[in-house]
């Protein structure tokens, strides 16, 4: 059996004797829809790792309709050390789940934080040109990006990068804000990963072997995704409703944008794994 082979099965063990634990059913077997025209979509990373602790909704969008995901590596750490080789822990993370990867500049964007506009104009100035282009460029229709007080420098700085990216480059679009230092107020949708997507994103967050044996983080990532189960049921479905009957799964804030501005909430969803995703869960 090939190494990632080995690795989800390794993973998909563990993580059906949680979800018994949970008292979860076992995953329903879904029949993948694929779109005629499936789209494209850009997640905003902060650092490598983000791609697979947030992927859930763009790993489903793959697989289920067809869409091609781009990983766009704003940053690639603090530490210019480390930065090959965080680029080529990417490039491995990405390749299990099937992303695309995007370099901005030879060593990514370098101090990207909420007060950077401020303390260092012209360095700002560029940076939100770039990406500005590499929006105009891609024209997706999703983009995800941290959410503007996820409490980490870089997240709340890729937020504001984004934002302001997407209102120079006059964009029509959907932002998904992801959450992960801090939860985010009103949340949208909660979208499930199987314990089989659950596998392959924690398999693929295991290829950042650099962070991972600094802080074996990965190993908590089911009881986060659990978590959101257990938070999205009443902060999506309503205050008091049942939780869904699944294990784990992703929240996100849609938020529709019209050229480059905010223009609307997408409406409340609980996606399930067993209903294909289709670029109508996208429309206000």
């Amino acid at each position: 059996m090939p190494p990632l082979e080995t690795d989800l099965a390794r993973w998909r063990e563990h993580l059906t004797r949680f979800s018994a634990l949970l008292g979860n059913p076992a995953d329903p077997q879904a029949a993948p829809g694929r779109e005629p025209q499936p789209g494209h979509c850009l997640i905003f990373a902060p650092h490598p790792d983000d791609e697979c602790i947030v992927g859930a909704l763009p790993l489903r969008l793959q697989q289920e309709a067809g869409w091609r995901i781009s990983n766009v590596a704003v940053t690639l750490g603090s530490n210019p050390a480390r930065r090959e080789s965080r680029w080529a822990e990417l490039l491995d993370a990405c390749g299990v789940l099937g992303f695309d990867c995007i370099r901005v500049g030879a060593q990514g964007l370098s101090d990207v934080r909420p007060d950077t506009a401020e303390r260092e104009p012209a360095l700002w100035a560029g940076h939100v040109e770039a990406i500005a282009a590499l929006l105009a460029e891609h024209r997706p229709a999703l983009v995800l990006a941290p959410h503007a007080l996820d409490d980490n420098p870089s997240h709340r700085g890729v937020c504001r990068l984004v934002i302001e990216a997407l209102a120079a480059a006059r964009l029509d679009t959907v932002v998904a804000h992801t959450e992960f230092w801090s939860t985010q107020a009103g949340p949208n949708a909660l979208v499930q990963t199987s314990i089989a997507d659950t596998a392959r994103l924690i398999a693929a967050l295991e290829r950042h072997r650099g962070e991972i044996e600094r802080n074996p983080y990965h190993l908590r990532l089911p009881a986060f995704l659990a978590d959101a189960v257990r938070r999205g049921g009443e902060l999506v479905l309503g205050a008091g409703e049942a939780p869904p009957d699944f294990a784990f799964a992703t929240l996100y804030r849609l938020v529709a944008y019209r050229a480059g501005q905010p223009a609307a909430e997408l409406p409340r969803r609980v996606l399930p794994a067993d209903q294909a995703l289709t670029s109508a869960l996208l429309k206000p």
